[in-house]
């Protein structure tokens, strides 16, 4: 990946990135790598508000952190896998040999 990657691949990184430098986000994460939770759950579990969590999760939707799913009447957010592998990929390229 050192040396091959794009502007494009550039701008998804610093994006990803952006997303995760938020302290809130992080405890979203966080949480949601032990298994996909609803906005509900994140909230007990993290002791924020619906609105609070809910923007977070919207902004990290369209980070393509995670993804979400309807189960009924509440929608089950999880960790998309592939983005963060991708972003611990950059990393790894940038990290000097």
């Amino acid at each position: 990946m050192a040396g091959k990657q794009t502007r494009g691949d550039v701008k998804e990184w610093a994006q990803g990135f952006r997303v995760l430098s938020n302290p809130t986000r992080l405890g979203i994460l966080a949480t949601l790598a032990r298994g996909p939770r609803s906005v509900t759950a994140l909230c007990k579990a993290l002791g924020l508000r619906l609105a609070t969590v809910s923007t977070h999760l919207g902004i990290m939707r369209l980070g393509r952190l995670v993804t979400g799913a309807h189960q009924g009447k509440s929608v089950v957010y999880e960790v998309n896998k592939s983005a963060l592998k991708e972003l611990a990929r950059a990393l790894k390229a940038l990290a000097p040999k």
